[in-house]
């Protein structure tokens, strides 16, 4: 059987591309080597942009309802409250931003709606299949699947490697991780209960002499936290040992921690590939690129990989793809800086390790080095309410929304599309009614953002990807 796409790993990088692939009828299969679905928390900050992201995919509703804003933490020092802290400073919703703040939400609720979308596009996940094998050539890629106890040979257009750090398929490729893995630091990460913790808050105690320390975080729609502590060498974690830590930096008896659903040690393990991709297989993830926890920007920067590369792979235009690796590696390449700096932050004691709002990655950019200028080819194209001409009001978003390129012309005339699948919209100044409303489709600039956001003139024309950047841009001083 030949797919167009085989994606080889089920967590937020790949159910983001097969959403993302599936929502445009693209053949796609996804597998996991995995049991059963993941229920740790893992990654439970969603960054801005990734938000804009889910707004896209159409699950941006369920996530706003299965999560929370980043809480507030309580941090004491030997029983005694010392203080509250901020990861970051909550912005306000503006008419370019419309989910300025961090959101707060399991790992594996996100997975859990990722999967229902899929779902509902025909595409399920198919847990416990293995990539064991596969061999590439100019034409696809002929893959072996191994499940049941038993094999299957697929062939497929293109194979992705979704698969987690110790990625199958990065390894077959032989291409080099480079990076560290330091052994002497080692964090103990799980979910718990601590039943006499109030649910609003996060929770910081540590020691007098501030040597050992416990973080609690509320898990938003179940009873847990999400907890973190250092873990000295030689010392296995489990509910004891967090338990013995909380009495000891808590000054209190009556925290009393109880089912421990998911568990692990982290050490700083801090890579990236040498490229994304090989021909018909490509990289994504942490299967491309590991992060360590500070910022919260390996999820994030996982789903950012995908959204690049999925509106790409349905071209099929090699040119188009071989922009995955340009783009995308140096995106990751800066992401690693800021979570590396931050860790080093942390993990010195440096005050505000978090307070960084380049973390929300609404910068992020794939213009040219040496653009200049305001909103230039590569940038993030941002939101503006606007009103139809039936005086219903809208967002730019609702424009972009979809697998579609979108060209947005500023002023009187809507010009033709000449290239399939884009949809053309006029944006109208305040006031501004359309003479001829059959010649295009309108909308109105109500509150005059869409000019401002955009720095637009009448006559500016702006060509937006089906991921959200500015494609191509031509203002009136330059068109002669």
């Amino acid at each position: 059987m030949r797919i167009h796409t085989l994606i080889s790993g089920a967590g937020p990088t790949g159910l983001t591309l097969a959403v993302d692939l599936a929502r445009r009828g693209i053949p796609v299969r996804i597998v996991d080597k995995a049991v059963r679905h993941p229920t740790g928390s893992r990654g439970d900050t969603l960054q801005p942009r990734t938000l804009e992201v889910f707004d896209d995919l159409g699950i941006i509703d369920r996530v706003l309802r299965a999560g929370a804003p980043q809480p507030i933490v309580l941090a004491y020092r030997a029983g005694a409250p010392e203080r509250e802290l901020r990861m970051t400073d909550p912005i306000p919703p503006s008419s370019a931003v419309p989910y300025p703040n961090p959101w707060t939400l399991g790992q594996a609720d996100t997975e859990a709606i990722l999967r229902a979308r899929l779902a509902e596009f025909g595409v399920e996940v198919e847990i416990a299949t293995e990539t064991a094998g596969f061999a590439a050539d100019d034409s696809g890629v002929t893959v072996t699947l191994a499940h049941a106890g038993t094999t299957e040979t697929v062939r497929a257009d293109y194979l992705i490697g979704a698969d987690g750090a110790h990625s199958l398929v990065r390894r077959t490729l032989g291409i080099e991780f480079d990076g560290s893995t330091d052994e002497s630091t080692r964090l103990l990460l799980g979910d718990v209960r601590a039943d006499a913790l109030d649910h609003t808050h996060g929770h910081c105690f540590a020691s007098a002499d501030a040597a050992t320390g416990i973080v609690f975080s509320p898990l938003p729609g179940r009873p847990h936290f999400q907890v973190g502590m250092p873990l000295p060498a030689g010392i296995e974690p489990g509910l004891g040992l967090l338990q013995t830590a909380v009495d000891t930096c808590a000054g209190r008896s009556d925290i009393r921690l109880t089912d421990l659903t998911w568990c692990t040690v982290w050490r700083p393990n801090i890579r990236l590939a040498r490229r994304f991709r090989s021909g018909r297989v490509l990289l994504a993830g942490d299967a491309a690129h590991v992060h360590p926890p500070t910022g919260g920007q390996g999820l994030n920067t996982g789903v950012q990989d995908a959204y690049n590369l999925g509106w790409k792979l349905a071209t099929g235009d090699d040119e188009l793809l071989d922009t995955y690796d340009i783009e995308r590696r140096a995106v990751a390449a800066a992401v690693l800086g800021i979570s590396t700096a931050l860790l080093h932050r942390a993990t010195s004691g440096a005050e505000d390790a978090h307070r960084r709002d380049h973390t929300h990655q609404l910068d992020l950019t794939y213009r040219d080095p040496a653009a200049t200028g305001t909103l230039v080819p590569g940038d993030r194209a941002p939101d503006a309410s606007v009103t139809d001409i039936a005086g219903q009001r809208l967002r730019l978003f609702d424009l972009y929304r979809g697998p579609h390129h979108t060209l947005v012309s500023f002023g009187e005339t809507a010009p033709c599309a000449t290239v399939p699948d884009v949809h053309v919209w006029s944006v109208r100044g305040p006031g501004h009614r359309p003479s001829d409303p059959g010649i295009g489709r309108h909308v109105i600039d109500v509150d005059g953002h869409a000019f401002r956001d955009y720095d637009a003139r009448p006559g500016t024309l702006i060509l937006v990807r089906p991921d959200g950047h500015i494609a191509a841009r031509t203002d009136p001083a330059s068109s002669g």
